[in-house]
């Protein structure tokens, strides 16, 4: 019987001298003696071209983190307000009472919504609110929901508006072609817009104080060449959970620094998509909102900055809004913003190369300062070199990456985001983590936006929770996992977290250094991120 051979020859004693073999242990030497070979002769050389190049796109990034907050703390320390830097006075009203509105140009209030019952009242009470002599405001609702019900909340809302003496106006379309950036264009093709001179827009979750039009629109009157002002948001549900405390954190970074340091240095920023003000001529000139992206709002203010015209970044004028509370919205919104700007990269690099109307070292700045490095390096360098070649550097030992690419340019920056954000201070560890998992979304988006592949042209509308907007809630700081399984378990996540856990245990094993500190809590992060304890808990009743 022991004799005995299957279909393909191999005999039982056979098997059992391979089972005994390697329950003996020398299964695992002989796999040993096969790493020892290979890797120094293809794995070695190899990481080290991937250190080489994450070391090199890490000094890019150092170089353009240390510019921006030496330009953010120069603004700062000179006190070069944007009302310093433009000319800006109150509009003045006309000596006639019955003429008096006439000093006031004509003002289009646009509010873009698709199914968000919970949040549409707010946005649409504050925009009736704006302080703006009512004959020369009009507040435009455009709809594109798919939902009967939410449809007609939002239509009878607007009657309400609307029999109180505003002018407000109703809009929906037969399709949601374009998505944000088709509901818009077909909104400024209305007869009643062709007499407004600048559009402001907000998000369904936004709520501007009543004092916004009065503070941005007058930079746009005395300064001819301004095509958009942009305000910062400010959050009201920040304090719900973790993860909106650390979307905080890096949101005031990009307003505070990145924002200010474009609107001071180039007049040039991406423009948010909402709480800002444009000027239709400009908008016009430069052919009107694109749908080519899922970031139609970067591409407007790229096209308008290539004909000349100028942004300006209000950082003390503030509008109220919602962060995404639940780890499902953050992930559809990183996705859709990190993807469309890769996209937008690809497709407008040649136009940005042949512009005539902006100078060759704007050029070099969209190109590779606000393109390359911050949307495409930094992505990319977060993931590989944080996530990836630190850890099996460790199981590598003829790879050594220098204590400057590990410690001393990674601090820089960290500490370069400590300083705009001195009371969030005690989260930066917690900051680190999750911005290092979400680099792997954010990675694997840019690689899709940069070679058009299949979620290239995705939109999911950010999911927020909006009772939040009106009242308080104790919301536990990590989130009460969904029944379902499928929804709970990110298996990537998962995936990534035993990775770097064997990495950790081999460093401290056999290691040389002290990595495995890092790693350990890196695969912790991964670990809880991929279970789904992350954002608030949502109930189903």
């Amino acid at each position: 019987m022991f004799g005995a051979t299957n279909s393909d020859g191999v005999t039982v004693p056979g098997v059992l001298e391979f089972l005994k073999w390697r329950e003996g242990g020398e299964f695992l030497r002989w796999i040993g003696g096969i790493w020892r070979e290979v890797r120094p002769r293809a794995v070695a050389p190899a990481l080290r071209v991937a250190v080489a190049v994450c070391l090199a796109m890490s000094v890019m990034l150092l170089v353009e983190v240390v510019s921006m907050a030496a330009v953010s703390l120069a603004i700062k320390l000179l006190r070069r307000s944007p009302e310093r830097r433009y000319r800006w006075e109150p509009i003045a009203a006309a000596d006639d009472p019955e003429a008096a509105s006439l000093a006031f140009p004509l003002v289009l209030v646009q509010i873009p919504m698709y199914n968000e019952r919970e949040v549409y009242k707010l946005s649409i009470a504050a925009a009736c609110a704006l302080s703006w002599p009512s004959d020369r405001i009009i507040i435009q609702v455009l709809d594109d929901s798919t939902d009967p019900t939410v449809k007609d909340m939002v239509e009878v809302e607007c009657r309400l508006w609307a029999n109180k003496g505003v002018n407000i106006n109703y809009e929906v379309r037969e399709n949601r072609r374009g998505y944000k950036a088709g509901a818009l264009k077909e909104g400024m093709e209305h007869s009643y817009v062709q007499q407004c001179e600048f559009v402001a827009i907000f998000d369904s979750d936004f709520q501007p104080e009543p004092d916004f039009l009065m503070r941005t629109v007058p930079f746009m009157v005395h300064n001819s060449k301004i095509a958009l002002v942009q305000a910062r948001w400010q959050f009201v549900n920040f304090s719900d959970c973790l993860m909106t405390r650390i979307q905080k954190m890096t949101l005031d970074y990009h307003f505070k620094v990145e924002q200010e340091a474009g609107s001071s240095t180039f007049a040039f920023f991406g423009f948010n998509g909402t709480a800002g003000v444009w000027r239709i001529s400009a908008i016009n000139e430069v052919g009107g909102w694109k749908d080519r992206t899922t970031v139609e709002d970067m591409d407007l203010a790229v096209r308008a900055s290539l004909k000349g015209w100028k942004l300006l970044y209000v950082g003390d004028l503030k509008v109220k809004s919602e962060l995404p509370s639940t780890l499902k919205a953050y992930r559809h919104q990183q996705h859709r913003w990190t993807c469309g700007a890769a996209h937008l990269f690809r497709k407008i690099i040649v136009e940005i190369s042949m512009a005539k109307e902006v100078s060759f070292w704007k050029k070099c700045y969209l190109i590779y300062s606000f393109f390359f490095v911050r949307k495409i390096v930094a992505h990319i360098v977060t993931f590989f070199l944080y996530c990836i070649v630190i850890p099996t550097s460790v199981l590598v030992p003829e790879v050594i990456i220098p204590t400057w690419g590990v410690v001393y340019i990674p601090t820089t920056i960290t500490l370069l985001n400590a300083i705009r954000n001195p009371s969030s201070i005690h989260l930066m560890p917690f900051w680190i983590l999750f911005e290092n998992v979400m680099s792997m979304h954010r990675m694997k988006a840019t690689m899709i936006g940069l070679f058009e592949a299949g979620r290239v042209n995705e939109w999911v509308v950010t999911e927020k929770l909006g009772e939040t907007l009106l009242e308080k809630t104790k919301i536990p700081m990590l989130e009460k996992p969904s029944s379902r399984l499928r929804e709970r378990i990110h298996l990537p996540e998962i995936g990534f977290a035993v990775f770097l856990f064997l990495c950790a245990c081999y460093n401290l094993a056999y290691g040389k250094n002290s990595f495995y500190v890092y790693i350990y809590l890196q695969a912790v992060a991964f670990l809880v991120v991929g279970l789904g304890y992350v954002g608030c808990f949502i109930s189903n009743t």
